[in-house]
């Protein structure tokens, strides 16, 4: 499995139409391309392309939401 730092990350942010959008999540990076609540590498305020472990707490939701996503490598962080 890919293991992904910070640096490379950041570069599947959704910034650009048609890329790729992950995020970390508890030492595992997540694709989100295909999820409808991920607009434009968006969720909410929270930006894809980085590690939303810490945001968790504050959501309306807990890390279930993750099972619906496919894990694509490891965070390096």
């Amino acid at each position: 499995m890919k293991k992904y730092t910070e640096e490379e990350l950041k570069k599947f942010d959704g910034s650009n139409a048609g890329d790729p959008i992950y995020f970390a999540y508890k030492g595992k990076v997540y694709d989100a391309t295909k999820s409808p609540l991920f607009v434009e590498g968006m969720h909410f305020e929270h930006y894809a392309g980085c590690d939303l472990t810490e945001f968790i707490d504050d959501a309306p939701h807990d890390g279930d939401v993750m099972e619906e996503l496919e894990v694509i490598g490891e965070y390096e962080g």
